[in-house]
């Protein structure tokens, strides 16, 4: 090739280079705690990575954003969460940070399973019931006839108008995160849903459909995605079950009501928990109460957690012969990524099993 059609050859490819379309940059995607996170970075394996905006090991209900986290929520063009009832910061900071992007509320979406906030010092046993694959059926989770969940925006609805759960009046402790935190109490739908790893899955779907409206090029990586992920969250699902099998008749304690998705699902209720949030330390009527449960019922474990004082678990079972493990509702020793979520839920099973 002469000199002069090699020069005409390479200013062809040259304008085919800047000609050609620029690749498709994925979504930025924000997520607000560690399990859904896990889920979002399931879904964007092999794409992209999302940002967490509540560090691990911290409380949700009320947060103080660092600059970085600001910021990712600030650059993102999707932020899916669970929703006010479990950080109602969050919709503000949203609405001043992260206005033009796509957010998902997933407490909202119809296919999540939702139960109601549970109140007093000791809960009242249910039967839950099993479908064949040894799951709580949906009549526990909320749903009615149709199989949907409450009203999507009733937990909002609870905390604008201010409508409190009928709670143990004693129990309403005033600090500097109050305001924060009342609106847990008063919601109407317990937020902690993640807990159920059938909304996990469910999650995985809206997540992966959300992506796909947002980046269409990379959808059906999405949905292969979220498809795997289910999958490894019925393994999960299966071995916790088989685990906690022996353990259905324990009465037992945990620090504060954050796991009764977990308990509905494989049909072992709390007798009761000993703060009603993980904000407030009890009230000393309802530790009474606690103690006097104890004593009337054979309460054998009580759960506390690595965030919170373990004098209080003291306070209320020195001397009874109880059990104490600990469970960590954040599943702050695993490292955050698409494997999170099946390990965390291991991880809630396990203690659970200390009590054995």
């Amino acid at each position: 090739m002469s000199m002069r059609s090699l020069k005409f050859a390479s200013i062809a490819v040259a304008i085919g280079v800047l000609a050609a379309p620029a690749a498709a940059e994925a979504p930025r995607v924000a997520a607000d705690i560690a399990p859904v996170h896990s889920l979002a970075a399931r879904v964007m394996q092999g794409v992209a990575e999302p940002e967490l905006i509540v560090r691990p090991g911290a409380s949700p209900h009320g947060y103080s954003l660092r600059p970085s986290e600001a910021a990712a929520l600030e650059a993102a063009d999707l932020v899916v969460w669970v929703g006010a009832p479990l950080t109602p910061w969050l919709g503000r900071t949203i609405e001043t940070l992260a206005a033009d992007a796509a957010h998902v509320g997933l407490l909202e979406h119809p296919e999540t399973r939702r139960l109601e906030v549970r109140t007093g010092a000791s809960f009242a046993a249910h039967d839950h019931g099993h479908d064949d694959n040894g799951h709580g059926h949906d009549a526990e989770h909320g749903h009615d006839e149709n199989g949907h969940g409450h009203d999507a925006h009733h937990g909002h609805e609870a905390e604008a108008h201010g409508q409190a759960a009928d709670h143990d009046q004693d129990d309403h402790g005033h600090d500097a995160d109050h305001d924060h935190e009342h609106g847990h109490a008063q919601a109407a739908i317990d937020p902690h849903a993640w807990m159920d790893p059938a909304n996990g899955k469910a999650w995985l779907d809206v997540i992966a459909a959300e992506l796909a409206r947002l980046d269409p090029d990379n959808a059906e990586t999405y949905r292969a995605n979220a498809a795997a992920g289910k999958q490894e969250i019925d393994a999960a699902t299966a071995e916790i079950a088989e685990t906690l099998a022996p353990l259905r008749d324990m009465e037992f304690i945990v620090f504060h009501d954050a796991y009764q998705y977990f308990e509905t699902r494989f049909d072992m209720p709390a007798a009761g928990a000993i703060s009603l949030s993980d904000a407030t330390d009890p009230s000393p009527a309802r530790v009474e109460k606690i103690r006097d449960m104890v004593a009337a019922r054979d309460i054998t474990c009580a759960f506390a957690e690595p965030q919170f004082d373990p004098g209080i678990l003291k306070a209320v079972f020195s001397g009874t012969g109880a059990q104490t493990a600990v469970i960590d509702p954040m599943g702050t020793d695993i490292p955050t990524g698409p494997d999170f979520y099946p390990r965390y839920l291991r991880s809630i099973a396990a203690s659970f099993a200390v009590c054995r």
